[in-house]
């Protein structure tokens, strides 16, 4: 089978953490062809995500590179066999692989941590606000309807993370998308999935000044294993996939430092009394107040 011209994420991911650990084992790619018994053009496409490599050879190379058996090894495995099928493929005829890249990744994560300085979180945006959103790009309304649905589609994995956390800037609580009717109905949802237990929402207000406001959007997505945790950022054109684990690291600390500045988290199940004189909950009510 000829190369893969455009590999996935996932496949781009896996030739990468390979070449991270035979690097690390002081391996050369002479070294591995040989283990494989395949010629060095061959190694140069598996680190690149555009060859498989078979589940015997993969498992050769993980021991050739002192990865012991573990998390690590077994999501290194997982990975490579996965064949990347889900209800994503279905919108292969709108959705740019980007997006379906990233509906694969967030259906293998077990955290998400996001930052969203100017609109509401995709994984927790109402149809109505997902509209709305999605009509200032793209005007066909067939098209419109496609990626409604496949946004939707998306915030399944919600109920099945084991942590979602996001700290959301004042500004996307109060930026007007769509009618009053489509926001009031936008901020309840948001107390509605603050009710989850394992879902906590922050509000960054604009009395803490422009430390948040002027920084980009980011989403942290955990995994089986710290190594293969992913940053996630957007930009007008393209998007990046980050697996460096320093990069991570930094945006990591921030995220911290983000919630440390926020209100307290939303907690619907608080009585008035128990609130702080002023949290992230009162501030949304507030805001909801205001849309008339």
């Amino acid at each position: 089978m000829p190369p893969r011209s455009t590999p996935s994420e996932r496949q781009r991911r896996l030739g990468a953490e390979l070449r991270k650990l035979r690097t690390r084992a002081r391996l050369s790619g002479d070294d591995v062809a040989a283990l494989l018994q395949a010629d060095r053009s061959r190694v140069s496409h598996i680190e690149a995500g555009r060859v498989d490599v078979p589940r015997n050879g993969l498992y050769k190379l993980l021991r050739a590179y002192g990865c012991e058996s573990g998390p690590l090894f077994d999501a290194l495995m997982d990975m490579a066999h996965d064949r990347g099928k889900g209800w994503w493929d279905d919108y292969r005829d709108v959705m740019e692989r980007r997006a379906l890249d990233l509906a694969e990744l967030e259906s293998r994560a077990t955290s998400v941590r996001v930052h969203e300085p100017s609109i509401i979180p995709g994984m927790l945006q109402t149809e109505g606000y997902a509209r709305a959103v999605i009509s200032n790009v793209e005007e066909d309304d067939q098209h419109l309807d496609r990626w409604v649905g496949f946004r939707l589609e998306r915030q399944r994995v919600l109920a099945g993370l084991d942590k979602y956390h996001a700290v959301i800037h004042e500004s996307a609580l109060r930026t007007r998308v769509g009618d009053t009717k489509t926001m009031r109905r936008q901020l309840l949802k948001l107390i509605e999935v603050a009710r989850l237990p394992h879902v906590t929402v922050q509000v960054f207000p604009f009395e803490m000044g422009p430390y948040s406001s002027h920084m980009r959007s980011f989403v942290l997505f955990g995994g089986p294993t710290p190594e293969l945790d992913t940053l996630y950022r957007e930009h007008p054109t393209a998007v990046d996939f980050i697996g460096d684990g320093s990069r991570i690291g930094e945006c990591v600390r921030m995220f911290e430092r983000l919630a440390s500045l926020a209100l307290a988290p939303l907690d619907p199940a608080a009585p008035p009394e128990a609130q702080e004189a002023q949290d992230s909950l009162s501030l949304l009510q507030h805001v909801l107040y205001e849309l008339r």
